[in-house]
C-alpha cells in the first residue's frame, strides 16, 4: 500500500513540473489583461487585445489609443508588450487604417520603448535600444502575408519583447469633427518554431537634393551583401509626392536582376518578388528613386515632412534560423560607376491617375472644390450620357468607299482630324504558302509592296487624301495613329513594329529584328497590333500568331513589362491567350482591352501594371473575336468571325456598353456580306468602319440618330432639322424596331416643352387649316364615289387627277398608306429610307423593286479558312 501511495505521488509531481513547464495561453492572456492600460471605449477590438487561436496561436490587436492629432504631419507612437516570455513567431498581419486619415504606418520590434505613456510623440524617439522594423503600411495597402514556414523572430533570448506602432498622420483635415483614431495592425502569432526566420532590409538614401523644376532626379543606393545567404520574396517602395518610380536590383557579376520596380504613387503594399531571387556573399544589392522637381520653386531634400521627400526599398527576406538576422540596412552607394548600366526600365515613370494623384499619401494638397471630382467619375458619367441615348448602327449604304480597289484590308484607324486611313496589302496575299514552320516568311523574292499601303481617305466621300508605305512592308497587319498623328504598324512577316510620321518616307522608329521571328526583349512573332497611350505616351504591342503576350515599351521604345502566356488545355483563364489579335486602349478608366481571337473574348488589364481586370464573352461572339475598339464615353465595338461549322453564330458587328459589356446592338452589311470582317475603328459620333480582308473591302456605318429630327433653337424661335448627310438603309438588325419609340416620344415631349414661343400663331393657323382640308376631302370623295357609280368613264376621267394620287398612296397592303412608294413615284426622288414606314401590311413583303437580296444574307456561311490566316 505504501508503495502505491508513493508511486501516485511521483506521477502527481511529474504533471505539476509538465504543467509549470506548459503555461496555457488562456493563464497567459488572462496575466496581460491584468497588466494592459485602458483604451479609449471609441476603438472596437482594443478591449480585447489578445485572442486565442488555439494552443499555440494567438492574435494580438496594436492599435492607437484613441488619438486625435493636432497638426498636419504629426507622427505619434505606443507600445504594446508581448504577451508571452517564450520566443513566438508572427507569421501574419493585418492592417486597420485608411489613407484619409493615415499616412503611413511602421511596426518596429525592440526591448525597450521611448516612452511608458499610452502613446507619445514619436519626435521623442521610437526606442531605446536597436529596433527592427518589422511591418509597413500606407495608401491602403492589403494585408502582407508571409510564406509558409517564416516568420518574424520576437520574445525569447533573442527576439524583442516589445511591439513599438508609429502612425504618421499626414493631413489632419480628416479630423475636424474631432474624432479618435484607432488605426493599427492585427498580428497572428505562434508559438510553433519556424524553421526560415523573416528579417527586413531597407535601402534609404539620406543626402538627395532635388532641384526645382528639375524634370528627373535620380537616388541611387547600392551596398555589398557579407552575410549568408538570404531569399526576397516581397518588397515595398516609399517616396512622398514627388517620386515616379523606384527599382532594386541585385547585381551579380555585373548582371542585374530585378527584385521589384513599382509607382510609390499606388498602393504602398509589400508586393511579392515576381520571380524568387537570392542573395549570397558578397554580391550588390541596388535601388534607385527616380524623382521630378517640377511645379517646385525651391530645392527639396529628404525629410519626414510632407514637403520634404523620402527614398525607401524595403525587402522582405528569410533566412535559416541559426543564420537568421532580423534586420539590415543599406545607406550608401558604394558604386556609383555601376549606375550606368542599369537597365533601362528603372529610368521610366511608372504612369498613376490623377485623380489617384490628388490623395498623395494623404498629404492631401490645396484644391478647389472644382478639382475634386475624379477623372473615372467624370468618365462614368460622359458613358450614361451617351448610353442613356437609344440608338441603332447601320450601314451607309451611299458611301463610295465600298468600291475602292483595295488589298487585303488588314488594318483600320482614324487620325486627329478623324479621317478614316486604311492600312492594306496591295498585291500581297498572306496564304499558306507565306511561312515555314518556324514562322520565317517565304516569300522575300517578291520584294516589298510596290503599292501605297497606308491610304488617308475623307470619311465622308472616301476621296483620297494622302497616300503613303510603299516598299516599306510585305504583310501589313495592325494600325494604330496617337495623339501627334503618327502611324504605328506592325508587320508579321518582317516581325517588326514600325513608327512613321504621316509625312515622312522613313520609319521614325522600329522594334523589332527584321525577318527574325523571337520571344525576347528585341524581337516579335508576327506581331498583330499596337496601342499608344495618350497620356504618357507608352507603347503597347500585342504579340501575336505565335507569342501569347502584351509588351510595353517607352515613348522611346524601351522595353518596360511584358505580360501574358499560351493558353493551356481547358478552359482559357484570366490573362491567357490564343492569338492577341487586337488592341483597344482606354484612357478614360486607364485599361487595354484585347481581342484574344481564338478564345473568342474581350480581356482587359490595367496600364500601370498588367493586372487583369475582366473578360467580356458573349455566346454570339462564337469562336472568334477578331478585332475591338473604343468610343470616349463608354462604347465599346468589336467584331467576330465566321462561324465554325454545326455553329449558328454569325459573322457581325457589336456595339457594347463598356462598363457593364453587355451588348446594346448588333449590324451587319446590306452591300456584299463579311468574309472575315478583320478590324474595327468608331468615332465620338459612332461612326463605325469595318474592314474585311477577304472581300478586300471597308464598310461604313452610322447610327441612326442622324436621321432623326434635331431641335436648333435660333433667337428663342424652334427650328427643326434634319442633319445633311448620306441616306442610310436598315441593315436587318436584330433589334426591336419599337425600341425606338420612347427616344422619339422623348423628343416630341421636348419640342413641346420648348415651343412656348408661338405655340398661338401655331394653333390659329392650324383650326384655319382643318375645315379646309376637310372640305377638299369631301369633295374628292363625292367625285370618287361618282366614278364609282356612273362606271369605266368617270374611272377614266378620275384617273386623270386626284385618282392618280390617291391610286398610289394605297401602296401594296391592301388599302393601307405608303409614303416610301408615294415618293418613289417622283422622278428624281431615291425612294431608299422610306419604304419601312409603310404604317400596314407584313414586315416579310418585299417589294417588286427592290433590287436587295435578302436571301443571301440569312443563308449559312461557308466553312471558314484555317484559323491562322488573317
Amino acid at each position: 500500500m505504501a508503495g502505491l501511495v508513493n508511486n501516485l505521488l511521483i506521477l502527481f509531481l511529474v504533471f505539476q513540473n509538465i504543467c509549470s513547464g506548459f503555461r496555457s495561453p488562456l493563464s497567459v492572456f488572462k496575466r496581460y489583461k491584468d497588466t494592459t492600460r485602458s483604451l479609449s471605449s471609441e476603438c472596437l477590438g482594443s478591449n480585447r487585445p489578445v485572442i486565442s487561436l488555439g494552443l499555440s496561436d494567438f492574435a494580438l490587436d496594436i492599435r492607437m489609443p484613441g488619438v486625435t492629432p493636432k497638426q498636419s504631419d504629426t507622427y505619434l507612437c505606443m507600445s504594446v508588450p508581448l504577451p508571452v516570455d517564450d520566443e513566438a513567431y508572427v507569421v501574419d498581419f493585418k492592417p486597420h487604417a485608411s489613407m484619409d486619415t493615415v499616412h503611413h504606418m511602421l511596426l518596429f520590434g525592440c526591448n525597450e520603448p521611448s516612452s511608458t505613456e499610452s502613446y507619445w510623440d514619436c519626435d521623442e524617439g521610437t526606442c531605446k535600444d536597436k529596433s527592427n522594423i518589422l511591418y509597413a503600411w500606407a495608401r491602403n495597402a492589403p494585408p502582407t502575408r508571409l510564406p509558409k514556414g517564416v516568420g518574424f523572430r520576437v520574445g525569447g533570448e533573442t527576439g524583442g519583447r516589445f511591439f513599438v506602432l508609429q502612425v504618421h498622420y499626414g493631413d489632419i483635415s480628416a479630423f475636424r469633427d474631432k474624432h479618435k483614431d484607432c488605426s493599427g495592425v492585427t498580428l497572428h502569432l505562434t508559438h510553433q518554431k519556424q524553421p526560415l526566420i523573416a528579417g527586413m532590409y531597407l535601402m534609404m538614401s539620406v543626402n538627395t537634393v532635388i532641384p526645382p523644376g528639375e524634370k528627373a532626379v535620380d537616388a541611387d543606393i547600392a551596398c555589398h551583401y557579407k552575410r549568408f545567404p538570404m531569399h526576397l520574396f516581397a518588397y515595398r517602395v516609399h517616396t512622398h509626392r514627388l517620386g515616379k518610380v523606384v527599382s532594386g536590383y541585385r547585381v551579380r557579376n555585373g548582371q542585374w536582376t530585378l527584385i521589384g520596380r513599382q509607382s510609390p504613387q499606388l498602393p504602398q503594399a509589400f508586393y511579392p518578388v515576381e520571380h524568387p531571387v537570392d542573395v549570397s556573399y558578397d554580391d550588390i544589392l541596388a535601388a534607385r528613386c527616380v524623382f521630378s522637381g517640377e511645379g517646385r520653386t525651391t530645392e527639396t531634400h529628404i525629410g519626414g515632412t510632407a514637403n520634404d521627400e523620402m527614398c525607401n526599398f524595403y525587402i522582405m527576406y528569410y533566412m535559416e534560423a541559426k543564420h537568421a538576422v532580423s534586420y539590415m540596412t543599406c545607406t550608401q552607394n558604394a558604386n556609383p560607376e555601376m549606375f550606368r548600366n542599369i537597365p533601362q526600365e528603372a529610368n521610366i515613370p511608372i504612369p498613376v491617375n490623377s485623380d489617384m494623384l490628388k490623395m498623395t499619401h494623404g498629404h492631401h494638397e490645396e484644391m478647389k472644390d472644382t478639382d475634386k471630382s475624379s477623372l473615372l467619375q467624370q468618365a462614368k458619367k460622359e458613358e450614361e450620357e451617351i448610353l442613356d441615348q437609344d440608338f441603332h448602327i447601320e450601314e451607309a449604304v451611299e458611301w463610295p468607299g465600298l468600291d475602292l480597289k483595295l488589298g487585303q484590308v488588314s488594318g483600320l484607324a482614324l487620325d486627329p482630324e478623324n479621317n478614316l486611313v486604311i492600312f492594306h496589302r496591295g498585291d500581297h496575299v498572306w496564304d499558306e504558302n507565306s511561312f515555314d514552320s518556324k514562322f520565317v516568311y517565304q516569300q522575300r523574292g517578291l520584294g516589298p509592296i510596290e503599292q501605297n499601303t497606308i491610304l488617308v481617305l475623307n470619311p465622308s466621300n472616301a476621296k483620297l487624301l494622302h497616300a503613303l508605305g510603299k516598299s516599306l512592308f510585305y504583310l501589313p497587319h495592325g494600325l494604330s495613329i496617337d495623339k501627334n498623328g503618327n502611324y504605328w504598324v506592325t508587320d508579321v512577316a518582317l516581325h517588326q513594329v514600325f513608327k512613321l510620321g504621316a509625312g515622312d518616307k522613313e520609319p521614325l522608329l522600329i522594334l523589332g529584328v527584321a525577318l527574325q521571328p523571337g520571344s525576347d526583349k528585341n524581337h516579335f512573332c508576327q506581331p498583330t497590333d499596337v496601342a499608344v497611350d495618350p497620356v504618357t505616351g507608352s507603347v503597347y504591342v500585342s504579340d501575336g500568331y505565335c507569342n501569347s503576350r502584351i509588351i510595353q515599351f517607352s515613348p522611346n521604345g524601351l522595353y518596360v513589362m511584358q505580360w501574358g502566356e499560351e493558353t493551356s488545355s481547358g478552359k482559357a483563364r484570366p490573362g491567357q491567350f490564343h492569338i492577341p489579335h487586337s488592341l483597344a486602349l482606354i484612357p478614360d478608366f486607364r485599361q487595354l482591352c484585347v481581342a484574344d481571337r481564338e478564345n473568342g473574348r474581350i480581356q482587359c488589364f490595367r496600364l500601370e501594371t498588367g493586372e487583369f481586370i475582366r473578360e467580356i464573352k458573349h455566346k454570339s461572339f462564337g469562336r472568334e473575336l477578331f478585332a475591338v475598339s473604343y468610343v470616349p464615353g463608354g462604347l465599346l465595338f468589336a467584331v467576330n468571325g465566321k462561324p465554325y461549322p454545326g455553329q449558328a453564330e454569325p459573322v457581325q458587328g457589336f456595339a457594347m456598353n463598356f462598363s457593364t459589356g453587355e451588348i446594346i446592338d448588333t449590324f451587319i452589311p446590306l452591300r456584299k456580306s463579311f468574309e472575315m470582317p478583320h478590324d474595327v475603328v468608331a468615332s465620338a459620333d459612332k461612326t463605325v468602319f469595318v474592314g474585311d480582308v477577304h472581300a478586300r473591302a471597308v464598310w461604313k456605318f452610322a447610327s441612326t440618330e442622324k436621321m432623326e429630327h434635331r431641335s436648333v433653337k435660333k433667337a428663342g424661335i424652334e427650328v427643326q432639322e434634319i442633319k445633311e448627310s448620306e441616306t442610310i438603309v436598315e441593315a436587318r438588325l436584330k433589334n426591336n424596331p419599337e425600341s425606338t419609340d420612347p427616344l422619339k416620344k422623348q423628343e416630341k415631349q421636348h419640342l413641346v416643352q420648348q415651343t412656348s414661343t408661338g405655340v398661338s400663331f401655331v394653333l390659329v393657323t392650324t383650326l384655319l387649316v382643318i375645315p379646309v382640308v376637310v372640305l377638299l376631302a369631301i369633295l374628292v370623295f363625292i367625285r370618287w364615289r361618282k366614278t364609282t357609280v356612273y362606271g369605266a368613264d368617270g374611272e377614266h376621267k378620275l384617273d386623270s387627277s386626284s385618282g392618280r394620287i390617291l391610286g398610289r398612296l394605297r401602296g401594296k397592303g391592301g388599302g393601307g398608306l405608303n409614303l416610301g412608294n408615294f415618293f418613289a413615284s417622283h422622278k428624281g426622288y431615291s425612294r431608299k429610307g422610306f419604304d419601312r414606314l409603310s404604317t400596314e401590311g407584313s414586315d416579310q413583303e418585299k417589294d417588286e423593286d427592290d433590287g436587295t437580296d435578302s436571301e443571301e444574307e440569312c443563308s449559312a456561311p461557308p466553312p471558314p479558312p484555317a484559323p491562322s490566316s488573317s
